[in-house]
């Protein structure tokens, strides 16, 4: 790990998902942690701070919506880092609900983890 380096939470259920994830955003030079739903996620965010969270909507325990409503409370120590939202929801409304509810960017599944990179540089900078 890199002193400047760059720290991303995945926020989703699925291993594949984080697993794909993960490998992408440390090859690009991220440190990364991985939370398996919203309540796993906030619990992280309160231990030890991050530039930036990927999140999926549905998960067990709790979603990502409700993760990000959370998240932007204002009495959370990191109500203003930067959320990417991934799902399958693909509607508009899905996508205005996760604005609404204080993302930053929302992209559709599947992403290739080349477009991941480049979304993850753009919200939070180069690792």
């Amino acid at each position: 790990m890199s002193v400047g380096s760059k720290r991303v939470l995945i926020v989703d259920d699925a291993a594949l998902v984080r697993a794909y994830y993960r490998q992408a955003l440390e090859r690009a030079g991220y440190e990364v942690d991985e939370a398996l739903n919203g309540l796993e996620g906030l619990e992280k965010v309160l231990m030890q701070p991050f530039d930036l969270a990927i999140v999926d909507v549905n998960m067990p325990q709790m979603d990502g919506m409700t993760f990000i409503r959370t998240l932007r409370g204002k009495d959370m120590p990191m109500a203003a880092m930067v959320i990417l939202v991934t799902s399958t929801e693909a509607k508009e409304h899905d996508i205005a609900a996760a604005r609404h509810a204080g993302a930053n960017f929302y992209l559709t599944k599947p992403i290739s983890q080349e477009s991941l990179i480049e979304h993850v540089v753009l919200l939070c900078g180069a690792a």
